[in-house]
């Protein structure tokens, strides 16, 4: 690599909205700061492309690890997104049409030079409950359908499940039916939009009491210790959005396994930065977008995931160079 210091993107919702304490894609931009790295804030609407060459307008920031105050912007310029050494496309969800136009725009930038983490073609590709079925034998029984008798039958079988739609997240819209729930009609009606879109469902786990696991992943190899997700009291979700507390939990030889039977998948395609969500033995989501729970989890164990993430940037612009 040259002597210049590295330049480094991120396309993510609006830097002045996020929660600095706690939220992952700040972390990677502070450690890419520590580096000595010119940091650029990039918007979905930043990112356009004219002649067949992909642009972005972006804000180079200087960044404090302070609630109240945490960036300020110290310049902007519009330039090739290949003039930017490397780009990480961290905008949340939801993963619609403009979502999908963003990742087309980034894969052409990447064939023209620029390192984009995660590889744009594999975001598409890896929807992120869907992408369990891909590693069945980790996952629980799982059945993606918008045929809501199928459900039905699912339901009857196993008597407990969970559904929910395969473009949500936070846990938005995510449903329990228990046996005999006399709602599971309407629940499957509002879930498939009356059998036009497309849901999944998974058998209940009771270890879900426990805690939901997420557990991150550097280039197929995944951090030493988990964050755990305890569901509220009376909720049926264990995501932090939806009220639950958190604790960290060393690996299990479960995790382990997965991560192992996963982690090379993922590095084959470019997905460099992933979160797997594991309640009990069984794997029910690969986060591929914006996985979270850097800052929780370096708080826990005086760690720096993010450090890991930016060394991997490093190899793979040394390799490219």
């Amino acid at each position: 690599m040259s002597s210049q210091p590295v330049s480094i993107g991120f396309v993510m919702d609006p830097i002045e909205s996020i929660k600095p304490y706690k939220d992952s894609t700040f972390a990677m931009m502070l450690e890419a700061q520590r580096r000595g790295w010119d940091v650029h804030y990039i918007q979905q609407s930043d990112i356009f492309t004219e002649a067949g060459i992909v642009y972005c307008h972006s804000q180079t920031v200087s960044l404090q690890d302070n609630n109240d105050h945490w960036f300020d912007v110290t310049g902007e310029q519009t330039q090739p997104m290949s003039a930017i050494d490397c780009v990480i496309m961290r905008k949340d969800p939801p993963f619609d049409m403009e979502y999908i136009y963003s990742t087309y725009m980034l894969e052409l930038a990447e064939q023209q030079g620029c390192l984009v983490l995660n590889r744009p073609s594999s975001i598409r590709s890896a929807n992120e409950k869907f992408f369990t079925t891909w590693f069945h034998e980790f996952a629980p029984e799982t059945l993606v359908t918008r045929d809501m008798q199928r459900i039905k039958a699912f339901h009857d079988k196993h008597e407990r499940i969970v559904v929910k739609p395969l473009d949500g997240m936070g846990g938005s819209m995510i449903f329990q039916i228990q046996a005999g729930d006399q709602n599971r009609n309407v629940i499957l009606e509002t879930i498939t939009h009356q059998g036009t879109v497309t849901a999944m469902a998974q058998r209940f786990l009771p270890e879900f009491k426990d805690g939901d696991k997420r557990i991150l992943l550097v280039d197929g190899v995944p951090f030493d210790y988990a964050l755990a997700r305890i569901p509220a009291k009376g909720e049926g979700r264990a995501n932090l959005a939806a009220g639950a507390t958190s604790k960290g939990v060393p690996l299990t030889d479960r995790d382990r396994e997965i991560c192992a039977a996963v982690g090379p998948s993922l590095k084959e395609m470019g997905l460099t930065f992933v979160g797997l969500d594991v309640i009990g033995d069984y794997m029910t989501e690969i986060n591929v977008t914006s996985p979270t729970c850097i800052r929780e989890l370096d708080t826990i164990y005086s760690a720096n995931i993010a450090g890991l993430l930016m060394d991997a940037v490093e190899k793979k612009l040394e390799q490219a160079a």
